[in-house]
This record gives structure tokens, sequence and C-alpha cells, in this order.
């Protein structure tokens, strides 16, 4: 198809939350190079990072540091197309900055006369006036657009967001394959983990300083082991800031209970979820690793992006975190253990269409480079 048209190695230019030690947009961007670069092994890729030198370790790519725009411009000037994604990029709810920041790459790459793509993005929520304004004139402008969910793709509608070739697709790391469980089983056993014990996995994160939600994850965490036999890891995805928290949520911690208190790689926390039993998950990609590992889990909602993944996996969140009970969720935790020995079978059907949506993101992409290329 597009390959046979090229004359030139192809140049992208990613702009997203990379470099912050975050293991799920860590995992969305080795997703997106993994498929992109199977597409074609001589794209050149360069990300925009808030640590560019760990950007070039952890993926093998060339990077520029965030805020340093000279460099931005000039590597953007040298490429054939820009992408922002995937993640939650455009919404103003965690931070009222960083959608600026965000839209004046887009802006800039504009500016310069450069295609450019939202791949695979969660769109919104985005609630002050003049962004939703500014969204709106900057999204119009776009040359391609694909969200990972309808909520987003309402999002969009809602903002008047029209012009551009819209298309839903799935977030990235839902196209990254299942890895080997032996990388997971030697960190666990470094902690004392291993035999037969059923093990149930929980990834936090802070919010707003909250403390109803931490108390509630806390007295289920006793109940789990006293109920069900099992034992229970905390697995950090952003480091070091997840640790701190799952530490207040574990006061005098029983043996049966393990502060994973590292930093681990995509494909490390991907084999450690996939050796657990049940992942109860605040973040995101602690949901979406355990769709991919074939995983049961049980998503708490502070964000509407965890029930638009929940929703495309026939789920929903057990509650808001402001209204979580440990009723709720231990009514939950029992429906779900009861299920998990068919749930891999049972959601094997949705994964794959979700990895296959994963997927055309990076064709979507390249089919828009060889567009601009035959227009030149």
């Amino acid at each position: 198809m597009w390959e046979g048209e090229q004359r030139k190695m192809s140049s992208i230019v990613v702009s997203g939350y990379y470099g912050f030690r975050n293991a799920g947009d860590e995992a969305m961007l080795a997703a997106m190079i993994e498929v992109l670069s199977d597409l074609d092994p001589k794209l050149n890729i360069t990300v925009i990072s808030a640590n560019p030198e760990d950007t070039k370790r952890r993926h093998g790519v060339h990077a520029v540091y965030w805020l340093n725009y000279w460099q931005i411009a000039k590597v953007i000037r040298k490429s054939d197309l820009v992408i922002s994604g995937g993640g939650s990029l455009l919404q103003d709810v965690t931070s009222v900055r960083s959608i600026y920041y965000y839209m004046s790459i887009l802006f800039l790459a504009k500016m310069l006369g450069k295609p450019t793509m939202l791949y695979a993005q969660g769109i919104g929520p985005i609630c002050g006036s003049f962004a939703r304004k500014a969204m709106r004139w900057l999204g119009n402008k776009i040359d391609l657009i694909t969200v990972r969910d309808e909520g987003s793709l309402e999002e969009l509608d809602n903002l008047g967001v029209k012009k551009p070739p819209i298309r839903v697709t799935a977030d990235p790391v839902l196209g990254i394959h299942p890895v080997d469980r032996q990388i997971g089983r030697k960190i666990l056993r470094r902690y004392g983990i291993e035999g037969a014990k059923p093990l149930v996995g929980i990834s936090v994160r802070e919010w707003r300083d909250w403390s109803h939600y931490k108390d509630i994850i806390s007295t289920v965490t006793a109940r789990i082991v006293d109920e069900l036999g099992a034992r229970i890891v905390y697995l950090p995805m952003q480091y070091p800031e997840d640790v701190e928290v799952a530490k207040k949520i574990a006061v005098d911690m029983p043996k049966s209970i393990v502060l994973l208190d590292e930093e681990y790689t995509t494909s490390e926390l991907l084999s450690l979820v996939g050796n657990l039993d049940l992942l109860i998950g605040i973040r995101l990609h602690a949901l979406i690793f355990a769709g991919v590992m074939g995983i049961p889990m049980i998503g708490m909602s502070y964000d509407p992006k965890i029930d638009r993944f929940l929703k495309s996996m026939g789920d929903e969140s057990v509650s808001d975190l402001q209204n979580v009970t440990v009723e709720k969720l231990m009514e939950k935790i029992h429906q779900e253990w009861q299920e998990k020995d068919s749930f891999a079978k049972t959601v094997e059907p949705v994964i794959s269409k979700l990895r296959r949506d994963a997927f055309v993101n990076a064709e979507l992409a390249l089919e828009l480079i060889s567009r601009g290329k035959t227009k030149r």
C-alpha cells in the first residue's frame, strides 16, 4: 500500500505526557512505537519528552526536551507528521495549564505547515469556557482525529469539532501482546510472594488529597485477606507517587500485604499483572494491563476515562472515589472472584477487537503521511 510510494525515510514527531515516569503513558508510547515501526521499519520517530535521555534509553527513539520550543520547532520542521497522543492530554481536570501546552505544540505544527493527528486520544472533560473555545478552533484545523472511546467522540461533538475525519479506535496499549508471566514471578519472589495462595493486585493513585477512598481500600484489603485467603500486592503505575499513596493506605501491613516499591518497565508491569487472580484499580492503564493479560478487574472511577474503558469491556465501575463503600466494593469483589476462572476466555473476543482497533491508529497515521507526500 503506502510502503511502495515512499521515496525517503518518513519522520514523525510525537507529543504527549512522556518522560514523567508514568507507566501507563510509557506503555502507550511503547505500543505506538512498536506498531508504527512494524508497519514502517525505517520510520524516524522523535518524542517530545520531559526526560529526553530516559526516553531515548527506554524506547530507542530520538527525543527533545518538552519546554525547548526551539528544538521542538526544528524537529517539527523536518517531520512529515506531528502526532498528539495517546492519553488524556486535552482535558483541564487534572491540570488547567497542560491542555494549553499540548494545544501549543499542535498550533506550532500548523504554523509550520505540517499535517497533525490526534492519536487515540481520550478527549475531555474540558470545563473552562476559553479552553473549550480554543479546542473548538484548533480541533477543526487538525488533519485527522482518532479517539479511544465513544465518550471522546461525544465530547468532540459537544465542543463543535466536526471538520476533520474522526474515527473511534482504541487505546494504543491494547495493541500490546501479552508477555511472559515468568518475568513478574521473579519480581514477586524477591518480595517473598510465591506459592499456591491467590493474589490480588491493587493500583492506587492520589486524587485531590481525598481520604475517603483510601480508608475504604484499607478496610477492604484486610477483608480480602480474611474472606478470600488471598495475598495483596500494591502495584506502582506512577513512580514514586503511587508508592507513597500505598504507604498511606497499607499502614501496619501484615505479611500477606506487600507493597512493590520499585520502578518497573511496561513488560515487567504487564507480567506482574498477569500473575494476579484479580486487579482492583484506580489507574486506567492498570485496568488496561489486566485486560491485555486476561485478568479480572474492578475499576474505581475518578475520571470519565475509567468508565469509558470499562464500558468498552462490557463492564462498569464499582463506584466513584467519593461514593465508594466497603459493601459495594466487597460485593463486586465476590462477584468477580466467582467468575475469575472463566474471565480470560469470556473477554478474549472483546480484547481481540480492541487490539485490532488499536492497530488502526498507526495505519491511519501512515496513510496520512502517504497522502501528504503525494500532494507535494
